[in-house]
């Protein structure tokens, strides 16, 4: 039995230690992995320098500071932090490699709380963080559990058209030469599924996001595997046995449903406390209409993943605890500090639907622009005797380069917007940082406040 100082210490660590989850995705390219690496980078600079203003914890200096601890989960990699930073700190500097796999880093924050019954106990208090970092491709193969093959199959070919037509055309020539109702040749099912997968990756190269399944473009650990050799196909005419394509397609489609979707959602997802979703908004801007719309439509897929109410499948199934979710515009550093507020406004717009069945189930929700790590300076530029808002960077080639971007919609963009406005998105390279400097930011002090101020105070 322990003795009475042993039953008090127990205690007291339960009391003044809390714990979070934050769950960090969002698309290709949305800048996962910057955002974590900038996340960590800060918090561990706390404790010398006044790098997070907009956390209220450190802007009344009651942050002490913080440290990488070993994490719990022994079963998932360790996100590659040390890596990320040696790209960032490279000549000329480089952006990390991005999300490929689920990965985690705990950190353990040291705090003086404002509770009286804590500072009863103790001066100071203990926050541990885990960051969860996974792919929003994988967010996307949620309804697939809600969906036999037969139906998953018709949105597919429904969703066929415009550049998605034309990038389908060896896949659909492959799967026209296929017999579906023949005894099953998994060589045969492993050369038209590959066509299926590049023509997602082709997909992916003309600027769509919206591809199902999202782990036949990001596998992780699966890479080969034949739960991920399988296709959509109508259902032929004839009779498929038991041992034809068909079935064997059927039954691939199930495996990746139960051991692929539920699992990921079952051992992850359920144990997420926040969740942050980054989004790219600048390049499908630049890119335009048909990869604008298809970058909403994967996002309301992604939203789908966050609907928590009593009959909701993600309910249903996994009983998640997620309280508060923070969508956030991405590379605000991109355009110029007046058009912060547009990327904030446009974003909002995209999530309309999700912020609204959020606050019915009573879930915090927001919207903001950052820049995890920053790329560019903001200032002026004299044309004609006026002074005009204007960006300069290195682009990824090596070019320094002044420019004014243009300007981001307020608003959901109309048809007459791609032939009537310009929007030029450059690629910048990450500024130039000193090993012992924390990188700088725009507005990551203020989603870090909305992820875990809470849990500071």
């Amino acid at each position: 039995m322990k003795n009475l100082t042993q039953e008090v210490n127990d205690f007291l660590s339960r009391t003044l230690d809390s714990h979070v989850r934050i769950a960090v995705t969002g698309l290709s390219r949305a800048g996962k992995t910057a955002f974590i690496t900038s996340l960590v980078n800060q918090l561990l600079h706390t404790s010398t320098h006044d790098n997070l203003p907009l956390l209220n914890a450190a802007r009344d200096k009651r942050l002490i500071g913080a440290k990488r601890v070993p994490q719990t989960n022994l079963m998932v990699p360790r996100f590659a932090y040390d890596e990320a930073m040696g790209h960032l700190q490279s000549e000329p500097p480089m952006w990390p490699k991005p999300t490929r796999d689920v990965s985690e880093i705990r950190l353990s924050l040291k705090y003086r709380t404002k509770s009286r019954t804590k500072r009863l106990l103790s001066s100071t208090s203990t926050l541990n963080i885990d960051i969860i970092d996974y792919p929003g491709e994988w967010l996307l193969d949620l309804p697939l559990l809600d969906m036999d093959f037969d139906t998953w199959s018709k949105s597919q070919f429904e969703a066929l058209t415009g550049v998605r037509q034309t990038l389908a055309s060896d896949w659909l020539s492959a799967l026209d030469a296929l017999d579906l109702t023949a005894e099953a040749d998994e060589k045969q099912l492993q050369l038209v599924a590959k066509k299926y997968t590049d023509y997602l990756f082709a997909c992916k190269d003309a600027g769509l996001h919206w591809v199902q399944p999202g782990r036949f473009v990001l596998p992780g650990e699966l890479e080969g595997a034949p739960v991920l050799q399988f296709f959509p196909c109508k259902a032929p005419n004839g009779e498929a046995g038991k041992h034809s394509h068909y079935a064997m397609l059927q039954a691939r489609y199930k495996q990746y449903q139960q051991k692929v979707v539920k699992a990921f959602y079952k051992h992850h997802f359920s144990t997420f406390d926040r969740q942050i979703v980054l989004v790219d908004c600048l390049t499908p801007l630049n890119q335009g209409r048909e990869s604008f719309a298809d970058m909403r439509s994967a996002l309301e897929q992604i939203m789908h993943s966050f609907e928590y109410g009593k009959s909701s499948l993600l309910r249903r199934l996994f009983a998640p605890k997620i309280d508060r979710i923070l969508f956030a515009a991405t590379k605000a550093d991109h355009v110029t500090p007046e058009q912060h507020s547009h990327l904030t406004a446009l974003l909002k717009q995209m999530v309309h639907p999700a912020w609204q069945t959020a606050a019915y189930e009573n879930i915090d929700m927001s919207c903001m622009s950052i820049a995890s790590i920053q790329a560019t300076q903001a200032g002026f530029i004299n044309q004609d005797g006026e002074q005009l808002p204007a960006i300069q960077g290195d682009t990824e080639s090596g070019q320094r380069l002044t420019v004014f971007p243009g300007e981001v919609p307020e608003k959901l963009p109309a048809a007459d917007y791609w032939q009537q406005y310009g929007f030029e998105y450059t690629s910048f390279r990450p500024m130039p940082m000193l090993a012992d400097e924390p990188m700088r930011h725009i507005r990551l002090d203020k989603a870090l406040d909305y992820l875990i101020g809470d849990k500071l105070r």
